[in-house]
């Protein structure tokens, strides 16, 4: 068996020095793009086609299978191989999906009838690494957090139409991370812009349980944790806001009180119900969240369980606002502000749970939805959409992220179906 890890840890290594290099290999590419330059590669991409026997079968084998509450209806909004987190143009038509590969896509709604008609590779010229994690400004600028780059597109919708679409590092290839810390596990990226007017990125840290020696490094650095930057090129001003993360796979800010809120994947190897996964809160930064001490909740690791606490950790320790079911795997969240749902889900947030890859006993796979009380908190945490699992315990889809379209419908990824799913309320007549 150590020789198969072995074996294993060796390829996932080659692996990552591989997809390392492709990252570093289109630096020429990027610096045309940045210069409003044309890239000189070849104009053909990738296209997803829709009308399909697939997309037939999702609609049969799968939508047809999930529960929402009543009035709520489900539908497919387009065929997204490996859809991770998504990013909504601010103009009604265009999605942006990251993957955990090496591509972005463009899913555009062109007749408007709130399904995508093309699906297409976003800005197919760059060599994107694991650009897990797309974003969106309110005055109308992408940036893709990718595991050790952050790019900025400042006119994505404007150029959607071309592969050449500027492009423009904020953080530069190998300068997100140390590169000698570069990992294939937890590099899935998230970005959102904060009411300061700063990019705010997660960074999964690379371990079950990050070990002692790494403890001043990540802190420093941020992996393991979360930081914050200036979204245009310039001064980067580069803050460590929050550690003892473990691997959060999304986040968002609340846009009544601006506290920003993050979900976060706990231990495994700990049985199958403990430690719990969590959502937390963020009431000012500079915080810490409990790993590698804590498992998850008030569960302490088997790794750390006999170490004192240090001081200063103990003295900024945050408990998670919702502790939810172990190894569920809570990623992608959002904050409903639209008025298409119920006056009961205004604020609300609704996060994904992708569900256990080592579970005995399988769970997740759903969407839940988290109310607050008037003070900010969170209230009271149900299922929201289900039925991703079958009686036997097999995953027919898995959610990644909940984003709100610009109809005030909501967004559902499925990186297994390859699929997006899009939500509508429509009260009883």
């Amino acid at each position: 068996m150590k020789k198969i890890i072995t074996i294993l840890t060796s390829l996932f290594f080659a692996l990552s020095v591989v997809f390392s290099l492709q990252a570093k290999d289109d630096q020429e590419v990027i610096d045309k793009l940045s210069s409003f330059k044309a890239s000189g590669a070849d104009y053909s991409w990738d296209r997803v086609p829709q009308d399909t026997k697939y997309a037939d079968n999702i609609k049969k084998n799968i939508i047809s299978k999930l529960k929402l509450p009543a009035n709520f209806k489900v539908e497919l909004f387009a065929v997204v191989p490996d859809a991770r987190n998504m990013a909504i143009s601010r103009n009604k038509g265009a999605v942006w999906i990251g993957t955990r590969k090496d591509r972005v896509w463009q899913a555009t709604d062109r007749d408007m009838d709130n399904v995508a008609d093309t699906v297409e590779k976003f800005a197919p010229n760059i060599k994107f690494d694991i650009p897990n994690g797309p974003c969106y400004s309110a005055d109308g600028h992408l940036y893709i957090a990718e595991r050790n780059r952050v790019l900025w597109f400042p006119a994505a919708e404007y150029f959607m139409e071309s592969p050449d679409t500027v492009a423009i590092p904020i953080i530069n290839q190998g300068e997100l991370i140390p590169e000698a810390e570069e990992s294939y596990n937890h590099t899935g990226r998230v970005c959102a812009i904060g009411p300061d007017n700063k990019l705010y990125v997660s960074m999964g840290q690379p371990f079950n349980v990050s070990p002692p020696d790494k403890q001043k490094l990540y802190n420093e650095v941020g992996i393991g944790g979360m930081i914050s930057f200036n979204r245009f090129p310039g001064e980067l001003d580069r803050k460590t806001v929050a550690t003892g993360i473990r691997n959060s796979g999304g986040h968002a800010f609340n846009p009544k009180d601006g506290t920003l809120w993050f979900t976060d994947n706990q231990v495994d190897g700990m049985g199958d119900e403990t430690p719990p996964g969590e959502l937390n809160k963020m009431p000012k930064m500079g915080m810490w969240y409990g790993h590698p001490y804590y498992g998850g909740g008030n569960v302490r690791t088997d790794d750390y369980k006999n170490d004192k606490i240090p001081q200063d950790l103990a003295s900024r320790y945050v408990k998670p606002q919702v502790e939810m079911k172990a190894h569920a795997a809570d990623l992608g969240m959002m904050f409903y502000n639209a008025d298409m749902f119920p006056k009961k889900y205004d604020n609300a947030i609704f996060s994904a749970q992708h569900g256990s890859w080592n579970a005995v006993v399988p769970r997740g796979a759903q969407v839940m939805v988290t109310y607050l009380d008037d003070k900010g908190n969170a209230k009271k945490t149900e299922p929201f959409m289900t039925g991703c699992m079958t009686e036997r315990g097999t995953y027919i889809c898995r959610p990644v992220d909940v984003q709100q379209y610009i109809d005030g419908s909501i967004l559902v990824s499925d990186d297994k179906a390859g699929a997006v799913y899009r939500i509508t309320y429509a009260a009883a007549e």
